[in-house]
């Protein structure tokens, strides 16, 4: 039996750390329901989902830490058994977990068109979201603090996929955002940035959940791992609000590369296969959908509208083309 320092001291402390990244989420949520208004109805109802499931977790973390050091405090049930919210922590955490990583998992395919990727993320939030039912039931059924080594498998089984699907989604995101770069330094500087928040917010939760699993291994009788565990599913509703939330910032930026207007000069035989591939002009429009898909349009009837990337900017491809005499050379002209 481990002392009472390494019992309930992590166990608080990851609570702690709920309560604190509530508080964040709930100002991040009113920030998105005041400023996107015109989203799809169920994106709001998803996103009031996840809040409702948020309280609950932070409450129930609470009442788990309110058992053993007031309502039980000085008694051997409190050394010996689980809280009994503990076997909830789990289940609220994966049922939050996988939705988002669903969610991405479809963004993602919006922007790579690669629906094999797509449906792989998915097989893995389904595995966690398995593993995390299965640790449940294995709470409650295990029951004592000396038990604990027997939650291995399901927990195993519950982060590694976890972790596997927030790397696989942050590597394929940053490298299908950074192929979508054109060469334009506002609509660049908003791809890195967006980037870099996939990078920051992808990886947290990744490694808060492989933390989670080696110090579950190599220090099985204590709860040191509850300090990364009982903070998850707020990193995941943080990072989806904080990615939702970003999308007015990058649409300011990428006005920078607005107003620029180019004409280009080709010759009659040039001409057809110009008007489909040449970009001469990017300008900011409005989001087209507000759940903040980019997309490349354009106002050219010889041009299709596509989209391209996804996370809140609509970029419009414009061409302009001025016939010049046969033995000309187009040129480009800022």
């Amino acid at each position: 039996m481990p002392s009472i320092q390494l019992l309930f001291g992590p166990m608080l402390i990851g609570a702690f750390m709920n309560a604190i990244l509530y508080g964040v989420m709930v100002v991040q949520m009113f920030m998105y329901h005041q400023t996107y208004k015109r989203d799809p109805t169920w994106m709001r109802f998803f996103i009031l989902f996840l809040f409702v499931l948020e309280t609950l977790n932070t409450g129930f973390d609470i009442a788990m830490m309110y058992e053993p050091l007031v309502a039980k405090f000085g008694t051997t049930d409190a050394t010996t058994f689980f809280p009994m919210f503990l076997a909830a922590d789990p289940l609220l955490t994966v049922i939050i977990s996988t939705p988002i990583q669903i969610f991405i998992a479809w963004r993602i395919k919006i922007i790579s068109r690669a629906t094999w990727l797509a449906v792989g993320i998915c097989i893995l939030a389904i595995i966690s979201l398995g593993g995390g039912i299965w640790l449940t039931v294995t709470v409650v059924h295990v029951r004592r603090y000396t038990r604990k080594p027997e939650l291995h498998w399901p927990a195993l089984m519950w982060l590694l996929a976890s972790a596997i699907a927030d790397v696989t989604i942050t590597v394929s995101l940053s490298m299908h955002l950074r192929r979508r770069k054109t060469g334009f330094s506002g609509t660049d500087d908003a791809i890195d940035r967006i980037i870099r928040l996939t990078i920051q917010t992808g990886f947290v939760t990744a490694v808060f959940a492989i933390l989670d699993v080696v110090c579950f291994l190599a220090l099985p009788h204590t709860t040191i791992n509850f300090v990364w565990d009982f903070a998850l599913s707020k990193l995941y509703t943080n990072a989806l609000m904080s990615t939702l939330n970003a999308r007015s910032g990058w649409g300011n930026l990428i006005n920078g590369a607005s107003g620029r207007n180019n004409l280009v000069y080709v010759d009659d035989s040039q001409l057809p296969q110009f008007q489909a591939d040449s970009t001469t002009r990017f300008r900011t429009a409005q989001t087209l959908s507000s759940m903040g898909v980019y997309e490349l349009e354009t106002t050219s009837p010889s041009v299709t509208k596509r989209p391209d990337i996804e996370n809140g900017i609509s970029i419009t491809k414009e061409v302009n083309t001025v016939r010049d005499p046969p033995d000309a050379r187009y040129r480009s002209t800022h």
